[in-house]
């Protein structure tokens, strides 16, 4: 059963396939509801851009000179967010760049709105670059705003074949199959699928999840 989180690596895995031996970057973010304090724009965008760095031969000067001035001041500190996004503009305009955000709805609002625009800033700098994202619908209005209408958008529902194989594959994985007799699983299989169903529908009256790329 595919969930957004394994649609996201999914669709990763993928492109670090492709990304070998190919002039491509890969770079990724996952949030998580439980971190939000510490998944700001500043940290986010710096996480993706030494990403794009590890993938290169050679690190930009720019780069390393920025990291060696910061060193040099009292304690450290880290890059400034401005100068962050600059380089992102930079390495991503240099070689075809994809960028992964798995679960942007779990990020907070405020910080959501102001990634969101400074992703549009390296898109503007950077026309050859390619963003991923999951999240459920209630942000998708504000990610068409925020990007300009560049998005193209695809809902996924589980079906009940899927739950079923996914159910059996798990069973069938048991390290106690003592603990598990045929009327239990048969209950396991039809009780589990029905109450997912009821629930997707339940849900999918307000919000179905989505993947937005």
């Amino acid at each position: 059963m595919l969930t957004k989180r394994h649609v996201s690596s999914l669709v990763i895995d993928n492109l670090c396939d492709r990304a070998r031996g190919q002039n491509l970057a890969v770079a990724c973010f996952y949030f998580d509801f439980a971190s939000q304090e510490e998944q700001s724009p500043v940290k986010v965008l710096g996480a993706l851009l030494k990403q794009v760095v590890s993938g290169m031969e050679r690190v930009p000067e720019e780069i390393t000179q920025a990291y060696e001035d910061q060193k040099q001041v009292i304690c450290g500190r880290r890059l400034e967010l401005a100068s962050i996004v600059k380089m992102l503009q930079n390495t991503s305009s240099k070689k075809r760049t994809f960028i992964c955000i798995d679960a942007l709805d779990e990020c907070v609002p405020e910080n959501r709105i102001k990634l969101l625009d400074l992703l549009n800033q390296i898109l503007r700098k950077s026309p050859g670059t390619r963003i991923f994202m999951t999240g459920r619908p209630q942000i998708q209005p504000e990610i068409g705003r925020r990007l300009a209408g560049k998005v193209t958008t695809l809902s996924i529902t589980p079906k009940i074949d899927d739950i079923i194989s996914y159910l059996r594959a798990r069973l069938d994985e048991d390290t106690n199959p003592d603990a598990m007799n045929s009327s239990l699983q048969a209950d396991i299989l039809k009780k589990i699928p029905d109450d997912i169903s009821e629930m997707y529908v339940e849900k999918t009256l307000r919000q179905p999840p989505q993947i937005i790329c």
